[in-house]
């Protein structure tokens, strides 16, 4: 055997471990959120009967079966997608950001939202108007942010969220400061 391709069985057990871990981030995920994974029938399953294991004993064995299972699938594209739902990537964080920039020039900039319609065809400009209408009105009230955070939602709607493994399309997008 060549050197290069041996792997230590100290490493084979990190790496199993570390897929444990990742396959117990599963158990915490939300029915939908699972679903959006598009993990195979035995994981899914393993997955969703570790949420109703209650005995420690059960929930260890439960972990490990897991851990076997994580070898048979990209373990990688699942943990960018979960650091990306935590908001811990990069590119989770550039979108945001490239939200917050546009709710911000809708609500400083009148052209801001042909722009917007220009770039993300489909967009409800009409509700999108009526929103930073609304936005000014509670401000200058000194009223809730309600409809602050239902433009944010709506460009969340409307602006794609990006792929975990390419560039942002947000950044690509995003007006300039």
């Amino acid at each position: 055997m060549d050197d290069q391709t041996t792997v230590s069985k100290t490493q084979r057990k990190r790496d199993s471990l570390a897929l444990q871990e990742l396959g117990e981030e599963l158990t915490r995920l939300s029915q939908e959120q699972l679903a959006e994974l598009n993990l195979p029938e035995p994981l899914l399953q393993a997955v969703l009967e570790a949420k109703h294991i209650g005995k420690f004993g059960a929930q260890r064995r439960q972990r490990q079966y897991i851990g076997r299972l994580m070898h048979e699938v990209d373990s990688q594209a699942i943990a960018a997608r979960l650091a990306f739902w935590k908001g811990s990537s990069r590119a989770a964080t550039t979108y945001l950001h490239g939200l917050e920039r546009w709710r911000t020039r809708l609500l400083e900039d009148e052209a801001a939202l042909g722009e917007l319609a220009e770039t993300y065809p489909g967009s409800d400009t009409q509700r999108l108007r009526q929103l930073v209408r609304n936005t000014r009105r509670e401000h200058d009230e000194g009223k809730p942010p309600r409809s602050y955070r239902a433009l944010y939602q709506e460009l969340r709607r409307i602006i794609p969220e990006p792929s975990t493994g390419a560039a942002s399309v947000i950044h690509a997008s995003a007006p300039p400061r």
